[in-house]
């Protein structure tokens, strides 16, 4: 099996991966069997892409990969995305995604326009944003999990952006990074940093904070747990944000936002030692 690279898309990889953590991890079986619906839908839906997209360009002309939404190839499969976090979601989601269901294409079209342009408005308002809006975090949940191979799929057709190594959000779509991965190069590791949203990665500095800039040695802390010894927690005393970043020098099958969702346990470390993280994983661990 071909695993994850950068730049790549593999839904197979991700759905293999989250089924070898939901074995190994008991308190992450729960998280990871409902996402392992959620990947083989977005799989599938990823996969059909290229036949139901037309004769339209993929890449943005104007190059912003949330410029638009090609709105023709989303409502059939949203619907069945619905279906599907009805019969299978945890009861407040199952009950959202139901009420949602019924109000039909026209809220379904605000909603996903909303969570697609996000991003730019607040940032272009407040050089600041994020990829949870501050409606509902069940239909932020919605838009974003079903959106999310759809956005893939457009940055994998997009010229890759030219970016400084020190771009703390997505150059191709303007999200929040997830997550830091350090990939074998040389005699070490090579930091990138992932996008929420559309996957992207792109180089980074080691030694700077990924929300506020921060590059003060003092400030900057990595910590570890035992349990996961692949996973660094990258902690700013500045700002109070955190990074998880996944080190495949140490486990190069990890697939990193795999391993970030099966790592339930160190929300809590976050929580209690007072740090948020710049953006949460798709289920919030």
């Amino acid at each position: 099996m071909t695993f994850l690279t950068a730049g790549g898309v593999n839904y197979a990889a991700r759905i293999a991966r989250a089924e070898l953590l939901a074995s190994r991890y008991p308190f992450a079986q729960e998280m990871l069997s409902f996402y392992l619906h959620i990947a083989r839908f977005q799989k599938e839906f990823y996969e059909r892409l290229p036949k139901s997209w037309g004769r339209r360009p993929v890449a943005p002309a104007d190059g912003n990969l949330r410029s638009e939404l090609h709105l023709t190839v989303l409502l059939e499969p949203f619907g069945r995305f619905l279906s599907l976090v009805e019969a299978r979601g945890p009861a407040p989601l199952a009950a959202h995604a139901q009420r949602f269901m019924v109000q039909g294409n026209k809220a379904w079209v605000s909603a996903l326009e909303e969570f697609w342009k996000v991003g730019l408005q607040e940032s272009a308002d407040s050089g600041a944003h994020s990829d949870t809006p501050a409606t509902d975090p069940l239909q932020a949940f919605l838009s974003r999990a079903f959106l999310q191979p759809y956005a893939e799929f457009i940055a994998g057709a997009t010229l890759p952006p030219v970016s400084a190594m020190t771009c703390c959000c997505c150059p191709r779509c303007n999200a929040l990074p997830l997550l830091g991965v350090l990939r074998p190069e040389g005699d070490g590791g090579k930091k990138f940093l992932q996008c929420s949203f559309c996957a992207h990665e792109w180089s980074f500095l080691r030694i700077l904070c990924a929300h506020c800039g921060e590059d003060r040695e003092e400030k900057l802390s990595v910590h570890m747990a035992e349990q996961f010894p692949h996973i660094r927690m990258e902690s700013c005393e500045t700002c109070r944000h955190l990074l998880r970043t996944i080190d495949l020098t140490k486990d190069g099958n990890a697939i990193p936002m795999v391993d970030d969702m099966a790592a339930v346990p160190l929300a809590l470390w976050a929580e209690q030692h007072g740090y948020q993280r710049i953006q949460q994983n798709l289920l919030g661990t």
